[in-house]
């Protein structure tokens, strides 16, 4: 059953603040919203709550880092954005709230925190927080549209209750928080801030998929596409970041923590740098190698240092096989060089589908870094990845989100 558009569902005076998106950020807001005595309603249009939290760190949810400082782990048009609110709310205020849930979990690797059973955990944690604080939580229920008028705001609400039938309404808030998040995992995803801020007039920085696997360019496919399953511990550099983790080859290009962290920066048409031998003065080994083992073939000593199916795949590709001893000074260089500064220029990104966070966002020029209000629009909030911020892989969106949450609602 459809119902007009213009039925309203509560009237003006049935809660202090609506937040759209039951996300990481938008549940962190309110529950701090309504522990300040709030009437909170959060409007999900996923049929569950924290969604994106439950698919993250492989079903871990790598839910903080405790390398998370503001000024070295975060991207935006604005680098200073982000700072007020991180201080405000640091790494140890939410684990804190972990471990006053007897949460049991662990140090992964590089700061990287991970639940030990399941981001369920975090899930329920943070409903538990919310229903103490008397937070309404709405499922199935998208917001349409967030349109100013003389009480605030109306928001135009479509909820799903059944197969088939759309149950339509509207209702006012004088405050509404935009916590709908970015474009990635689209099955999941929401547009709804950025609409909203360009039908309000409010600059957007375009936005890109970030933390995401590189396609293969059509000549590398056909060399490397083979490769699919081989990891290597490697340095990649891309604008002047560098990042050492492993590489994964992968069948439509190349994924792995490395590249993954490499892709937040990187742009169409540049080349990504890869030293496959980080550990190696490459160069300096084949000299020795030549003088102890000069009769060993050069794919035979690699294998020594490489995945033997990665070798297989580069020589006679980069280079031609033969005995150490036979090798020139010049060969030795131009074998060095190959394997330390692989010149890798991507065909693309695997898009929105696998990335795991969007880069750009609502430009934080809109907005207040204290409160997060739009400075055109009193009433109207965006926090979390809807905004021009983007962390690095390994718990950073997650804090930024706990962050920005907490220091929205302690302003509404």
């Amino acid at each position: 059953m459809v119902l007009g558009s213009s039925q309203r569902g509560d009237s003006p005076a049935d809660f202090d603040v609506v937040i759209v998106g039951a996300g990481a950020s938008g549940l962190m807001c309110a529950i701090h919203a309504g522990r300040r005595g709030l009437k909170v309603l959060v409007l999900e249009k996923g049929p569950k709550p924290g969604l994106k939290i439950l698919v993250s760190g492989g079903g871990r949810c790598n839910f903080t880092n405790l390398w998370a400082d503001p000024e070295d782990h975060y991207l935006s048009a604005n680098q200073h954005f982000c700072i007020s609110a991180m201080r405000r709310y640091p790494v140890a205020e939410f684990i804190d709230m972990v471990n006053a849930h007897g949460i049991a979990y662990h140090e992964k690797k590089l700061g990287q925190l991970f639940c030990d059973h399941s981001a369920q955990d975090i899930v329920d944690m943070l409903l538990d927080e919310a229903a103490k604080a008397g937070v309404q939580i709405r499922l199935k229920s998208e917001v349409c549209k967030v349109i100013p008028d003389a009480s605030g705001f109306r928001v135009n609400v479509t909820k799903s209750t059944g197969k088939t039938a759309i149950d339509t309404y509207a209702l006012d808030a004088p405050r509404v928080v935009l916590a709908s998040g970015g474009l990635s995992l689209p099955k999941i995803a929401s547009d709804l801030a950025y609409r909203t801020a360009r039908e309000l007039g409010v600059s957007v920085v375009a936005p890109s998929p970030a933390l995401v696997p590189l396609t293969w360019n059509n000549a590398d496919k056909a060399e490397f596409a083979e490769l699919s399953g081989v990891a290597v511990d490697c340095e990649i550099s891309s604008s002047g970041q560098s990042f050492r983790e492993n590489l994964l080859f992968t069948h439509r290009g190349l994924s792995g923590p490395a590249i993954l962290q490499a892709s937040s920066y990187w742009r169409p048409g540049e080349d990504v740098n890869i030293n496959l031998l980080p550990e190696h003065d490459v160069l300096a080994w084949l000299h020795q190698m030549r003088q102890d083992r000069g009769k060993i073939l050069l794919s035979n000593a690699l294998k020594g240092l490489l995945p033997n199916r990665l070798v297989e795949a580069v020589i006679d590709r980069w280079f031609d096989d033969q005995t150490l001893g036979d090798m020139s000074a010049a060969q030795c260089e131009q074998v060095a060089g190959q394997l330390q500064a692989w010149r890798f220029r991507p065909g693309g990104t695997e898009g929105y589908r696998t990335a795991e966070v969007t880069l750009g966002g609502l430009a934080t020029t809109e907005f207040s870094s204290k409160s997060f209000e739009a400075k055109n629009y009193p009433g109207l909030y965006a926090i979390g990845e809807a905004l021009d911020v983007t962390g690095w892989l390994g718990g950073y969106n997650f804090q930024w989100a706990w962050a920005s949450g907490y220091c929205c609602a302690k302003q509404l």
